[in-house]
Formats: structure tokens, C-alpha cells, sequence
């Protein structure tokens, strides 16, 4: 992976986050690519339960201060790094007051999804590019994490479509077991509607739960990674469907060989 950019894109990541499949992967992936000499960037929502000062998280002023769109509203968009130090692994954080700050990152205290979490995925996803842009980087490869990220794929390749940074990137997502029960918003479909989105392009977010959301991502993206080995058949079936590579589920111990050769002779061929 010499001097190949890599531009992950994740829900979670350790060490800001407890560990789970999705947060440790997130990590090591990246890890990975860092040490067999590839270019990489880490991008993940700024949740209020990250804490700052311990992570020495801090704002980068000249990234920020631009509004985002969502459903006919203006969200500030504000941009916070941190490195985790043993790697020397630089992390871009997306935040927004009125997204990010409460003190939890998908549910509330009693467990119930919030509102919102729609909202949140598609200003992360806007975040996530725009800020790209800002930096000027061009992925080689852009690899998608974790539902809250799952909506990249379909704006970089709708709403983004004609933005020459990404023209030549492949995308590729991680689809995982772990998710969440019930549904977003109900409304979902028509706030990704008002971005000039096609309703046919994302006809199963009528029904906006977890397995939904990934067929969206796996859709538009060029690849797709089994990452766990409990998938529902629904999400496997529908993957199959797209006739794209895919790797099949390996484990931590055997991913940095497997990623490494899906990469070159898969993804980037």
C-alpha cells in the first residue's frame, strides 16, 4: 500500500470510544495501511462522550466555520483533530452543538434511538466530504465504517458526483452484524430528497433500519467487506445481488494480509 491514500470513514473508533467490532476494526484497518506505508486520514463524529481533554482533541479553526444544508436548515460545521500517539495516527473529528453534544452517540439513557440519528449520518457525511475538500487530498480509496457512516457512499456518488476530487476514488464499506433495532426517522427519505437526490435511488430507506442503510452503502460503493461473521441473509443476499468483490469475513489475525490484497487486486485494479 505504498503511497496509497486511504480516507477512513467510521461511526466509532478506540481509542475515543469503547471497544466493539466496529471501533476496534476502525482502528486497525488504518493501522495497517499506516504501517505498510500508505497515506491515510480518520474521520469520525466528535460524540459528547469523547473527552477532550484526555484525547487533546482541539479545533481547527481554518476548517471550520462553514454551514451545512440539512432538510432546509444551517448547521455550523466545526472540525477538532487529535492524534493517537503510539501510531502517530491523526484523527479528524465532525461536530456540531446541536448533533454531537449530548453525552451519548446513538441512544439515550433508556436506550431508545435519538430523533435526529438521520440527521447526524447525513451531516456527517456532508462534513466528511466537504472537509476533504478544504484539505485538498484525493483518496485512492475511501472505506466506510459503522451505520452513522453509511450514508457516504450514495452522496459522494450522487450528491458529490461531479466533484473532481473523488472522481477516481473506489469506496469501499465494511458491513457488520452488530447495528441498531427499529428505525430512523420515518422521514428520512425526503430530507435526502431535498439534497436533489433521486427517491428511486433510495427507494429502501422508505423503511429506514439498519440492513437498509447498508444496502444503500453497499449500492454505491465499489466493494464491500464482510467484517462480521453473523450478516442477516437479507444483507448477504443483497449483496450478492450486486455483483461487486466482496471479501468474505476473515479474522483480526488474518485481516492485514486479506485487507492488503483486496485493496490492490480487488479494489484498486
Amino acid at each position: 500500500m505504498n503511497g496509497k491514500k486511504i480516507l477512513f470513514v467510521s461511526s466509532e473508533l478506540v481509542p475515543y470510544l469503547p471497544e466493539n467490532p466496529v471501533s476496534l476494526m476502525s482502528y486497525e484497518a488504518p493501522r495497517m495501511v499506516n504501517s505498510s506505508g500508505g497515506q491515510i486520514r480518520i474521520f469520525m463524529p466528535r460524540y459528547g462522550n469523547i473527552n477532550e481533554r484526555r484525547h487533546q482533541l482541539h479545533e481547527v479553526i481554518r476548517l471550520s466555520g462553514m454551514n451545512l444544508v440539512i432538510n432546509d436548515m444551517d448547521m455550523p460545521l466545526i472540525i477538532k483533530v487529535a492524534s493517537i500517539p503510539r501510531e502517530r495516527i491523526q484523527v479528524y473529528f465532525i461536530d456540531n452543538e446541536e448533533y454531537f453534544k449530548r453525552k451519548a452517540t446513538f441512544a439515550d439513557a433508556d436506550g431508545n434511538l435519538f430523533p435526529d440519528n438521520d440527521e447526524r449520518a447525513i451531516f456527517f457525511a456532508k462534513g466528511v466530504v466537504e472537509t476533504v475538500k478544504k484539505l485538498n487530498w484525493s483518496p485512492d480509496i475511501i472505506h466506510v465504517h459503522g451505520w452513522m457512516a453509511s450514508l457516504l457512499p450514495l452522496y459522494l456518488r450522487k450528491y458529490y458526483a461531479d466533484e473532481p476530487l473523488f472522481a477516481d476514488s473506489k469506496i469501499v464499506t465494511s458491513v457488520y452484524g452488530q447495528g441498531f433495532d427499529g428505525e430512523l426517522d420515518q422521514q428520512m427519505m425526503n430530507k435526502i430528497a431535498f439534497d436533489g437526490i433521486e427517491r428511486d435511488s433510495i427507494e429502501s430507506l422508505s423503511q429506514p433500519d439498519y440492513n437498509n442503510l447498508l444496502k444503500v452503502a453497499a449500492d454505491y460503493s465499489d466493494a464491500i467487506i464482510l467484517a462480521s461473521e453473523e450478516v442477516s441473509d437479507d444483507l448477504k443476499d443483497h449483496i450478492a445481488s450486486l455483483s461487486k468483490p466482496v471479501l468474505p469475513y476473515v479474522s483480526l489475525q488474518e485481516a492485514e494480509e486479506a485487507y492488503t490484497n483486496f485493496y490492490k487486486t480487488e479494489v484498486l485494479k
